[in-house]
C-alpha cells in the first residue's frame, strides 16, 4: 500500500476518534452501568500475539469470562475487532459490563468474548523514532478469508485450551466498528459455518479495498445462514472511498432484498462509537435472541 494511502487510511478509519456535538444526544444507559447485584466476569490480558497467517505481525488481545461459564457446557462465543475499545469499560462500548448485565437477566446466553487488536510490524530494533506500522486497513478491509482463517487456525484454538466453546454458528457471533464491522461482515459472508451472527457499527461498506460490491453480492449470491445488526448514522463519512451513509443503507436494503435476518438501526451520528455504544444492549438483545 503506498505510504499516502496507508496514511489517509488510518486518519480516516482509526475506531473511536471521531466525536462531534451531534453525536452528544447518545448516552449510555442503566444496562451498560455497573450494577452491585450482578457477578461480575473476567477479563484477561493475554500474551502479545505474533501471527503466522499475517507473518510478523504482533497484536494485542483480552478475553472475557463471563461469572456463570462452566467448564463442562460449552458456551457461546462473540469476538470484537478492534478489541481494545470494545473491552475499555471507560470508552463507548463497555463490553465486558453490558454481557454481564444482559447474562445475568438471561437476556443473552453465557459467552466468551474475545477482543482482538489489529496486528501492528514492530519497529526495526535500534530505531527509537520509528512507529509500528499498523496492518489494520490490509486485515479488516480485505474481502478474503484470511482474517477468519487467522481466528480459526490462530486465535480460537489457543482460547479453546482454557475454555469450551460452542462449535455451533448459531451460537457465534463477531462484531466492529468502521473497517472493522465490514470485517466482521466478511468473516461470517466467508465462514457463515464459523459465524452465524454479525453486528456492524458505522461499517466500511465502501471502496476501500473493493467493499462496495457487497449489496450485489448479498442480492445475487445463495442465501448464507448468518443474522446480521448494521448501525449507522446520516452524518457519517463522505469521502474518495464512499458515502458511509449510503452504503449502509444499500447493504441493509440488499438483506432486505435477500430475505436476511436483519436490522438496521440509522441514526444521526458521525463516525464513532457514540451511536453504537448507547443501543449496544439492545443490539445484543436481538443479535441473541431465540430463533422463531
Amino acid at each position: 500500500m503506498p505510504r499516502r494511502l496507508a496514511c489517509l487510511a488510518l486518519l480516516i478509519l482509526a475506531p473511536f476518534a471521531v466525536v462531534r456535538a451531534e453525536d452528544s444526544d447518545y448516552k449510555l444507559g442503566p444496562d451498560s452501568m455497573e450494577k452491585p447485584d450482578v457477578p461480575k466476569g473476567k477479563v484477561v490480558k493475554m500474551p502479545p500475539w505474533t501471527s503466522k497467517i499475517f507473518e510478523k505481525t504482533v497484536r494485542d488481545w483480552w478475553v472475557y469470562v463471563p461469572a456463570q461459564y462452566d467448564a463442562e457446557k460449552p458456551a457461546s462465543l462473540m469476538v470484537f475487532q478492534d478489541g481494545g475499545g470494545y473491552v475499555s469499560l471507560t470508552g463507548d462500548f463497555p463490553v465486558p459490563t453490558v454481557f454481564d448485565n444482559l447474562i445475568a437477566a438471561k437476556e443473552m446466553p453465557v459467552t466468551i468474548g474475545v477482543f482482538i487488536n489489529p496486528g501492528v510490524f514492530p519497529s526495526a530494533e535500534g530505531d527509537k523514532d520509528a512507529k509500528p506500522r499498523s496492518n489494520r486497513s490490509f486485515e479488516y478491509d480485505t474481502l478474503s478469508d484470511q482474517y477468519v482463517r487467522f481466528l480459526e487456525k490462530e486465535i480460537l484454538p489457543e482460547v479453546e485450551k482454557s475454555y469450551k466453546l460452542s462449535k455451533n454458528a448459531k451460537d457465534r457471533a463477531i462484531c466492529g466498528i468502521s473497517s472493522g464491522g465490514i470485517c466482521a461482515f466478511t468473516a461470517a459472508w466467508q465462514r457463515p459455518d464459523l459465524f452465524g451472527k454479525v453486528l456492524s457499527h458505522v461499517g466500511s461498506f465502501t471502496n476501500i479495498r473493493g467493499g462496495d460490491v457487497y449489496p450485489g453480492l448479498v442480492r445475487k449470491t445463495e442465501h448464507k445462514p448468518i443474522r446480521v445488526f448494521l448501525q449507522d448514522g446520516s452524518h457519517d463519512l463522505n469521502n474518495q472511498y464512499g458515502n458511509w451513509p449510503l452504503a449502509n443503507q444499500s447493504m441493509a436494503s440488499a438483506l432486505e432484498y435477500a430475505k436476511y435476518d436483519y436490522k438496521f438501526e440509522f441514526g444521526t451520528g458521525h463516525h464513532s462509537g457514540k451511536h453504537g455504544g448507547a443501543i449496544l444492549p439492545e443490539s445484543l438483545r436481538w443479535l441473541w435472541r431465540e430463533e422463531k
